[in-house]
C-alpha cells in the first residue's frame, strides 16, 4: 500500500506531504483543483515517462517520492532482488526532474532505470481512468486477468517449464545444426592435432618433473664430485669431521664425570656426530646413485622438446593441452556422430512438444470452463455498476502453424505463449443491439473504471496488487447507480488499499478516508493543496459536493443521510 506520497515543485504542487491509509481513500476537489496533477504524479512513481514541462515555474526541478508497505509482496522481492535492492518492509520510489532535462530515479536511495521501476509499478499500483497505465487497456493483459480468476495456476508452471525444456532442446538444436558444417570441415585439421598430441601423450605436469631431472643431469660431473668431496671430508678421509669431532665429544663426556655442567655440552656433541653420520650418509647414497648416462640426459631433452612444442602449439600448459585434446576429441566424436545425435535431440523434442501440447489442451479446456463461469457474473456486475444493457464475452483463440516455435495436440501444430495455446480478449457491448466489439475500443474511461471494478471485485480474493487507483469512475452514472459503485468499492478495500477520485457525494460518503485537494492564490500565483478532513469536516466536504460552494441546510440533511446510510 502507498503510505505516504511527497510532492514538491510539480505543476501546480509547491510542496505536500500527505499520508494515506488502508482501505477506502476517497479524493475531493472541484474542477481545476489539481486531481489530474496529483493522478500524474502517481504515474510518475509507476514508470511513467516525465517531462521538464511538470517543474513549477522558477524551480530548478521537481521531486515525486512514495513510501509504499510491502511486507508480503513476494513478487516484488523478486523484482528487488533481480536489480540487487535490499527487501525491506518499506519501498521508497523518488522520482527527480530536472529543468536541464536529466530524470533520476531512485529506490530507497539507489539509483535505478525506468524498466525497473516500471517492472515493480504494474506490481503495486493498478491506475484506471483517463490515463495511459491501464491494464485493461492491453490486450495482451486480458488473459492475465482471466487466469487469475481460474483454478489452474499449476498447469501453468508445469507448461511453461515443458516449454523452458523445450525451447533449450531447440537452441541445442540449432547450435549443434550450426556446427555440423564446420566441424566437418575441420574433421582432418582436428584428427591431425589429436594424433600429434596422442603421439607425445603428455601428462599434466611431466613438464616440470622433466625440468627438475634435467637440471640434475646437466650438472650431474659437478653433482658427483661435490657430494664425494663432502662425503670425504665428513667422514671419509684422515682427519675427517666426523673423527676429529668424536675425538672432542670422547673428552667432553670424561670431564662431565667430574662436573655435571659438561653434560649439554657432551649430549650437543653426541648429535653433532649423529647429523655428521646422517649427511655423509646421504652424500654417499647420491652420488652412488647419479645417473652419468648421456642417452638417458638427451632422451629426457628430446622428450621435453616434444611437450614445449605442443605447450607452444595448443596453450602455453600442458593443462591447457589436455584441455584442447578433450575439447577436439569430443567434437571429432561428434562430427562422426552427428546424424544420431539429431535424431536423438530431435526425439527428444518431439516429445516435449507433445507433453506439453497435452498441457496446453488441459489449461485450455480449464480457460473455457473459467470463462463460461465468469462472463455471467462480470455483466451482473456490471449492472450493479450503471452499465445496465452490457454484454461480456471471453474470445479465446489459437493459432496453427506449419513450422516455427509449436507444440503439437493431436498431430496438429500451435503456437504457444507463456500461458498456453490460447490468446484471449475481451468483447463488450455497452447498449442494447450493439454488437459486442474490442473492449479497448469501444469503451470509454468511466467504463473501463467499472469494468476493473468488476473484475476486482471477482479478483479480491487473488488479486496481489495492492494498490488501486480510480479516477473518473463516476462519469456518466446517476446517484443511484453511484451509491453501489461507492458501496462495491467499500467491499473491495478490505482487501486492497483504494484511492478515488470523484465528483459524487454517494461514492465519497463510503470513504473510511477522505481528502480534499484545493487551489489557493499565494504570493500572486496558484498553488495545490491537499488535506485530509477529520470529523464534522467530512460531513461539510460532502455537503458542498451536493449544493455547492454555498452549504445549505438541505444539503447538510442530504450529507448526513448519506454518511448514516453506509
Amino acid at each position: 500500500m502507498l503510505k505516504n506520497l511527497y510532492i514538491k515543485d510539480y505543476a501546480l504542487i509547491d510542496e505536500i506531504d500527505i499520508e494515506f491509509q488502508k482501505g477506502f481513500n476517497v479524493i475531493l476537489g472541484e474542477t481545476g483543483a489539481g486531481k489530474s496533477i496529483l493522478i500524474g504524479a502517481l504515474g510518475l512513481l509507476i514508470g511513467e515517462r516525465a517531462s521538464s514541462e511538470v517543474i513549477r515555474k522558477d524551480a530548478k526541478k521537481a521531486i515525486v517520492e512514495g513510501a509504499f508497505e510491502i511486507s508480503g509482496l513476494q513478487k516484488v522481492k523478486a523484482v528487488l532482488e533481480k536489480i540487487d535492492i535490499d527487501f525491506d518492509d518499506e519501498l521508497i520510489i523518488r522520482r527527480e526532474i530536472s529543468a536541464k532535462g536529466s530524470n533520476r530515479i531512485f529506490l530507497n536511495d539507489t539509483p535505478v532505470t525506468l524498466a525497473d521501476i516500471k517492472l515493480l509499478g504494474d506490481l503495486l499500483v493498478d491506475l484506471h481512468g483517463q490515463h495511459s497505465h491501464q491494464s485493461l487497456l492491453r490486450t495482451e493483459k486480458h488473459i492475465d486477468f482471466l487466469d487469475e480468476l481460474g483454478d489452474y495456476q499449476n498447469e501453468i508452471e508445469i507448461f511453461r517449464g515443458k516449454i523452458s525444456a523445450l525451447e533449450s532442446k531447440r537452441a541445442e538444436l540449432q547450435e549443434l545444426l550450426a556446427k555440423e558444417k564446420e566441424l566437418k570441415e575441420k574433421l582432418e585439421l582436428y584428427e591431425f592435432k589429436l594424433r600429434e598430441i596422442d603421439e607425445v601423450a603428455p601428462e599434466e605436469g611431466e613438464d616440470a618433473t622433466l625440468e627438475a631431472e634435467l637440471r640434475i643431469l646437466e650438472n650431474a660431473e659437478f653433482l658427483f664430485n661435490a657430494t664425494n668431496e663432502i662425503y670425504a671430508t665428513l667422514y671419509d678421509s684422515e682427519n675427517s669431521a666426523y673423527d676429529s669431532l668424536s675425538l672432542v665429544e670422547k673428552k667432553v663426556s670424561e670431564l662431565v664425570r667430574y662436573d655435571e655442567q659438561f653434560r649439554e655440552h657432551a649430549d650437543d656433541l653426541a648429535n653433532m656426530l649423529s647429523a655428521i653420520s646422517d649427511i655423509a650418509d646421504f652424500m654417499r647414497n647420491y652420488k652412488d646413485n647419479l645417473e652419468l648416462d648421456p642417452e638417458i640426459l638427451e632422451s629426457k631433452r628430446e622428450r621435453l622438446g616434444a611437450l614445449n612444442l605442443l605447450k607452444k602449439k595448443y596453450g602455453g600448459s600442458l593443462k591447457a593441452v589436455l584441455e584442447f585434446r578433450e575439447k577436439i576429441y569430443n567434437d571429432i566424436n561428434l562430427a562422426q556422430n552427428f546424424t544420431f545425435e539429431i535424431e536423438k535431440l530431435q526425439d527428444e523434442i518431439l516429445t516435449l512438444r507433445k507433453e506439453a501440447g497435452e498441457v496446453a489442451q488441459e489449461i485450455s479446456k480449464k480457460r473455457k470452463q473459467t470463462t463460461r463461469k465468469i462472463e455471467p457474473e462480470i455483466i451482473d456486475a456490471l449492472k450493479n455498476l450503471g452499465i445496465t444493457d452490457a454484454t461480456f464475452s471471453v474470445a479465446l483463440t489459437q493459432k496453427g502453424a506449419d513450422a516455427g516455435n509449436t507444440v503439437l495436440i493431436n498431430g496438429k501444430n500451435f503456437v504457444y505463449n507463456k500461458n498456453g495455446i490460447d490468446e484471449a480478449e475481451f468483447l463488450i457491448s455497452t447498449n442494447p443491439g450493439e454488437e459486442l466489439k474490442p473492449l479497448v475500443k469501444i469503451a470509454s474511461g468511466g467504463e473501463i473504471s467499472r469494468i476493473m471494478l468488476a473484475l476486482k471485485t471477482l479478483l479480491a480474493e487473488k488479486d496481489n496488487i495492492p494498490l488501486l487507483i480510480f479516477d473518473e469512475i463516476d462519469t456518466g452514472i446517476s446517484g443511484r447507480i453511484a451509491k453501489k459503485v461507492g458501496g462495491e468499492m467499500r467491499k473491495l478495500a478490505a482487501t486492497h488499499q483504494i484511492i478515488a477520485i470523484t465528483h459524487l457525494p454517494q461514492i465519497a460518503a463510503f470513504a473510511e478516508h477522505l481528502y480534499v485537494i484545493e487551489k489557493r492564490k499565494e504570493e500572486n500565483r496558484a498553488v495545490s493543496k491537499i488535506r485530509k478532513a477529520n470529523g464534522d469536516e467530512i460531513l461539510l466536504e460532502i455537503a458542498r459536493l451536493i449544493s455547492g460552494e454555498t452549504v445549505t441546510d438541505a444539503a447538510i440533511k442530504h450529507a448526513k443521510e448519506l454518511l448514516s446510510s453506509v
